[in-house]
């Protein structure tokens, strides 16, 4: 859900897509995004396997545990001030594989997603070396949990879309960049005071 729910240039399409034509074509935006988002969780998790006797040693778990702490930081308050823009969208509806192929386009034109995920994988020590069931349910979580955003996000859109405007998509951006603030601090801290997750 961290990955998906920042209201970035696809929630921001996603959420005009299910106020002009409905929430099947904003639903099926946050399908191609969640598709795009697994894909670069994929070769975060892959590439991160290939080095994991490095990532392995404590200093370096300890360190890059520090460094996805901060970057997480960094990333929520980047949510927290960022004001998104509606633009004015086409007013041909087009098909839902459209709709998909250019919200999975425009998701997988952003690489830097790929250190927001080095983050969280560091966080979470989500790469274990030889548990590769344990690794495919997290990838499956990702998924879905990518997926729960969107249909809720999909859902409330279009029960509100009357009074629905830029202020609440920002108000949106601010928790979560509080929420992803306040995670990212508890991680420093349990990280420096030892205290793990797992």
């Amino acid at each position: 859900m961290v990955a998906s729910a920042p209201m970035g240039p696809v929630g921001v399409l996603c959420i005009q897509r299910t106020l002009n034509k409905g929430r099947e074509y904003g639903l099926m935006t946050g399908l191609g995004a969640a598709l795009s988002d697994i894909l670069y969780a994929l070769i975060t998790g892959f590439g991160m396997s290939f080095v994991v006797e490095f990532i392995e040693q404590p200093r370096t778990i300890y360190i890059l545990k520090l460094v996805g702490s901060v970057l997480l930081f960094v990333f929520g308050l980047y949510t927290y001030r960022s004001r998104p823009q509606l633009r004015p969208t086409s007013n041909s509806r087009g098909t839902l594989t459209h709709n998909f192929l250019t919200a999975f386009l425009i998701t997988l034109s952003n690489p830097l997603i790929i250190f927001l995920f080095v983050a969280l994988f560091n966080a979470f020590t989500f790469v274990v070396p030889d548990h590769l069931g344990q690794q495919c349910l997290g990838y499956i979580s990702i998924f879905m949990g990518a997926m729960l955003w969107w249909y809720g996000l999909t859902y409330i859109i279009d029960k509100v879309r009357a009074s629905f405007d830029v202020n609440r998509i920002w108000l949106i951006n601010q928790i979560i960049g509080v929420v992803v603030m306040v995670v990212s601090v508890l991680l420093l801290l349990s990280t420096l005071l030892g205290l793990t997750l797992y």
